[in-house]
């Protein structure tokens, strides 16, 4: 368990505002600075860094806490490898402190995983030089059916897994691995008798590398027709497939103008080995909004670099949506005469694809090219339809001035008055603006009632008492004095919390008021969702004038009341409660 003194001088040594610069584009909002949220997709602010006191909250998606919440969800972090991430970055060294009472150690230790899948690497790139004959038929695969040259194979760290049930897991058990640790890392799996085999058999292996250079994961693609093509490593605690993208730890030096989105391993390694390095691939699932963000980060334009099949193309559709989200500009790559890139450059060679790179289309293009593909526009009703369809595209445009450019192309396309496609347009912006305010309406009153409240679900059988819980809590988040207050003269105990989620985040006050902590620092003891619930009693309660020992003392008695009401139903004993507490307070 790393010390609280450590922890504390990590806090203190992070500049918020600094740190989240690195990853958001922020502006000047009086005393805080905002920007758009990196943990969600939006195109209006509502990120807010607070640099006061090192905090930041997003009003869209919840999102808060401080330097530690936010490095572990921008980093995809467990809680001690985001206060290391922390202390590195300031030069900080860490102590540990091997108190039995502070013991938390987890089941699989995060190091030690990364040796295990380097180790596991180095075996499959070893064994695919080996004498083995089925070995002897992967490397021809890669040479011969694949043109990769040695010095490829070597960069990537290709490799073979033998076709074998014990093989690899007998030479990695030979190294110290444990039957549990290759299970959880997904190199072994246990059949229902108990008998140990290896996950992968007779597959060529790609390894997976983070931007760190941790082996993190392996695919595995057989060298014939045989189903699954692919075999992917699943959720380790070292891997999650939506977070990551294959190559992205060579793509990240030299993607500054653009990335090269594909769908596979082999397209990413055809074009770095044809010296188009900055080419990336998913992992054998869909792009996710995660994938979309991490790329955000590295470039500020997607060139989608899809097989043209029907597949691909709702691939693509879907890949579009996402990045444009998160604020990048994308366009999309259509390979003439090949079913993919690597056999494009196999075919006409690396200087026509690049051609073809140039001539990527944008988003709108490629939408209306592939509505235009199922429509005869010399059919009245067909060129209706087809209007119709690109006209919802248009309308889900953000920028005025775009839309007027492509309200102005379409209407010379099909030959129609373009004042009779723009009157189209904001009929059905409109229409989704009203949708959009009606479910944001319902949405509203949801939360207001504790309806869909995951982190407090307390809140919906217990409303008023929650909503004075949570008073409470903003003015012992907010001021040090008031935590102070409570402590000296226990006039609040966790017996005046009504729900679970409140009383536990008053327990975790208390506690470090007692131990003089100078820092709150709930990322140990509680999710990152429960952790932006907390920020925002605290930012709800700090953007208030009055809060002084007065308001402190009034809050509590407010709390008290309601607490006794619920527990007891009645009103009838209000005015024999009012007495109690002044009672107490004077003794």
């Amino acid at each position: 368990m790393i010390t609280r003194e450590s922890i504390e001088a990590v806090l203190m040594r992070t500049d918020i505002q600094s740190l989240v610069s690195g990853y958001v584009s922020l502006k000047r909002a009086g005393s805080n600075m905002r920007g758009l949220c990196p943990f969600h997709s939006e195109k209006s602010p509502s990120f807010t860094v607070y640099p006061s006191d090192n905090s930041f909250y997003c009003f869209g998606c919840g999102a808060g806490g401080d330097q530690i919440s936010f490095v572990m969800r921008a980093e995809h972090l467990d809680y001690p490898d985001a206060v290391k991430f922390l202390a590195k970055r300031a030069g900080i060294n860490i102590v540990e402190d091997n108190d039995e009472r502070y013991e938390r150690a987890p089941k699989y230790d995060t190091k030690r995983l990364y040796d295990m899948n380097r180790d596991a690497a180095r075996f499959f790139n070893a064994y695919l030089f080996s004498e083995d004959k089925d070995a002897k038929a992967a490397l021809s695969y890669f040479v011969d059916k694949r043109g990769l040259s040695h010095s490829t194979i070597k960069h990537f760290g290709l490799g073979f897994a033998p076709n074998s049930f014990d093989i690899f897991s007998k030479h990695m058990r030979s190294k110290g691995y444990t039957y549990d640790e290759l299970v959880v890392g997904f190199l072994c799996g246990r059949s229902e008798k108990g008998y140990y085999f290896d996950a992968f058999r007779n597959r060529v292996m790609f390894p997976i590398i983070d931007v760190s250079g941790n082996v993190i994961a392996f695919g595995g693609r057989v060298m014939d027709d045989s189903k699954p093509k692919y075999k992917n490593t699943s959720d380790t605690p070292v891997f999650k497939k939506s977070r990551n993208l294959f190559a992205l730890n060579f793509a990240k030096n030299t993607c500054q103008d653009a990335l090269i989105l594909c769908e596979g391993y082999m397209d990413v390694i055809a074009l770095h080995s044809a010296g188009i390095t900055n080419a990336v691939a998913t992992l054998g699932t869909a792009i996710t909004s995660e994938q979309a963000r991490i790329m955000s980060r590295y470039t500020k334009k997607v060139i989608i670099c899809y097989d043209a099949d029907e597949a691909g193309r709702k691939a693509a559709s879907r890949a579009l949506k996402l990045l444009e989200e998160v604020g990048l500009d994308v366009s999309v790559l259509t390979v003439p005469g090949a079913k993919d890139p690597d056999e494009y450059i196999k075919t006409y060679g690396v200087d026509k694809f690049r051609d073809v790179i140039y001539g990527a289309k944008s988003k709108f293009d490629y939408n209306m090219e592939s509505v235009l593909s199922r429509f005869d526009l010399s059919l009245p009703q067909d060129k209706i339809n087809a209007l119709s369809e690109i006209e919802k595209l248009i309308s889900s445009v953000y920028y005025a001035a775009e839309r007027d450019v492509y309200i102005h192309t379409v209407a010379q396309k099909f030959g129609v008055d373009s004042t009779s496609i723009k009157a189209d347009v904001e009929r059905m912006i409109a229409r989704a603006r009203a949708q959009y305010k009606k479910n944001e309406g319902k949405k509203i009153a949801q939360d207001a009632a504790g309806y869909s409240d995951r982190i407090n679900p307390d809140f919906v059988r217990h409303p008023a008492v929650a909503r004075n819980e949570e008073t409470v809590l903003g003015l012992l988040l907010s001021y040090p004095e008031h935590r102070k207050h409570v402590l000296d003269n226990a006039d609040l105990t966790e017996d005046d919390f009504l729900t679970d989620f409140n009383r536990r985040v008053f327990a975790f006050i208390m506690e470090s008021a007692k131990d003089n902590s100078l820092t709150l620092d709930f990322n140990a003891e509680f999710s990152q969702d429960e952790v932006g619930r907390i920020m925002r009693m605290k930012i709800s309660r700090m953007e208030l004038s009055a809060n002084g020992d007065e308001v402190l003392l009034q809050c509590i008695d407010t709390l008290k009341k309601s607490v006794y009401k619920e527990k007891n139903k009645t009103t009838d004993t209000i005015d024999s409660l009012d007495d109690f507490l002044k009672n107490k307070r004077n003794v």
